[in-house]
């Protein structure tokens, strides 16, 4: 491999690669990144052209950015209804911690399920703020009285202020949806998230709820669709899992209550399946702490405990399973603890898959995200140990990361 540095390379030697893909590590390789790209792998040793920079990783595994699927890094106090009267300049400034601190942990790219819009992505993209590439869907749809509504009982009023930071936005009937998913998709929406049920969260709906008509789903499908965008949508039992999956919605998120009727849907229709355990678990010591409203907590106590079991089912039935951790305000340092939770059912390969090229394929940017390959945008980390005899090696990043790489940048280099 001989190269004219005609532009700023860097090139990682003596790599050993965390082949996501294949589940396995390659040894004695060379990854050479160019103008925010992998430009090539090769075998370690050769030529390394003048003026490169050059990063030996020898005795440490070099393996893609992660991808966390369901975050909302825009959600920023737990008290959501207060929220949405804060000016969204100050949501925004939270937000941007809370993002430097998902790029320090190894996360190059996030899916932001609500909350997140245009400005907060570009801000990233620009440069203003350190943080992940992000993938957003804009408002969440919610019926009247859904688990997006997150009015009070006694205020009748919604705010129609788009710009608000409320991370719902209320649609009833086939033209209300449609009218919702076409403003999302004229604000650049990646994607559109939808309620199909209730949530542990939200002040006045059941868990085990159904939400949205067949009609209102189909339409909001065909509005995403027409876009050439999808429709993720949270649900918790079979019920509503199964009722999104037939109106085409391709991402089923958290799923607690799931069960095996669901599994034959998500083959047919080649649906994700978004687990988001760690939440459960920040909330339920956010309650003991006491910072849970109303009736919270027993909700929580219904998806907290089947959690395990769902994931189990879907690991047991090759579902596509992404990476996602569903945590908001103060509690997006548990962001890899979902690494823990999730080895009790699954192997580590099978973890990291999730976390690098199956939230690629979700994202629609397989080969682009989540390997280490020629083509592939140079969203790199080094770190000590190997991820796939210890899973909790990534669990630690203020020990083991000692690179992260964003589109071809180095955010950290302790090497």
């Amino acid at each position: 491999m001989t190269r004219r540095c005609d532009i700023h390379t860097t090139i990682f030697t003596n790599a050993t690669i965390l082949d996501t893909v294949a589940g396995e590590l390659i040894p004695d390789r060379a990854v050479v990144v160019e103008q925010g790209r992998i430009a090539d792998v090769d075998a370690s040793g050769t030529a390394v052209p003048e003026g490169a920079t050059v990063v030996d990783v020898r005795g440490r595994t070099l393996m893609p950015g992660l991808i966390d699927c369901h975050t909302h890094p825009a959600v920023v106090d737990m008290d959501v209804t207060g929220m949405a009267e804060w000016s969204p300049t100050y949501v925004a400034a939270r937000a941007a911690r809370a993002l430097e601190g998902m790029l320090g942990r190894g996360f190059t790219s996030i899916r932001d399920v609500g909350g997140g819009d245009l400005g907060l992505a570009r801000a990233v993209e620009e440069g203003y703020f350190p943080g992940p590439r992000i993938f957003y869907g804009g408002k969440q749809l919610t019926q009247t009285g859904g688990a997006g509504d997150w009015r009070s009982p006694s205020r009748q009023v919604y705010d129609a202020n788009y710009y608000t930071p409320a991370i719902g936005v209320i649609c009833d009937g086939v033209s209300e949806v449609r009218r919702a998913v076409r403003e999302e998709v004229r604000r650049g929406a990646h994607h559109v998230k939808a309620y199909l049920s209730g949530a542990v969260d939200s002040p006045s709906d059941r868990v085990d709820s159904t939400q949205f008509s067949l009609e209102e789903l189909r339409a909001m499908v065909e509005e995403a669709t027409a876009a050439n965008i999808y429709v993720a949508g949270h649900a918790y039992t079979s019920r509503a899992i199964n009722r999104g999956l037939e109106c085409g919605v391709r991402t089923i998120e958290h799923g607690n209550l799931m069960d095996e009727s669901s599994i034959p849907l998500f083959h047919r229709y080649d649906a994700f399946y978004v687990p988001t355990m760690v939440t459960y678990h920040a909330l339920a010591r956010a309650g003991e702490q006491g910072h849970l409203h109303g009736d919270v907590g027993a909700k929580l106590t219904d998806v907290l405990d089947r959690a395990i079991g769902a994931l189990e089912l879907a690991h047991r039935s090759d579902l596509k399973i992404a990476y996602g951790t569903d945590l908001f305000a103060d509690m997006h340092d548990a962001q890899l603890e979902e690494f823990v939770l999730r080895s009790e059912v699954q192997p580590a390969a099978a973890i990291l898959r999730s976390a690098t090229v199956v939230g690629a394929e979700l994202l629609g940017r397989s080969g682009e995200l989540g390997v280490v390959a020629p083509g592939a945008r140079a969203d790199l980390l080094v770190v000590d140990g190997d991820p796939l005899s210890d899973i909790r090696v990534l669990t630690r990043p203020e020990e083991n990361l000692r690179v992260i790489m964003k589109d071809g940048r180095m955010v950290k280099n302790e090497l």
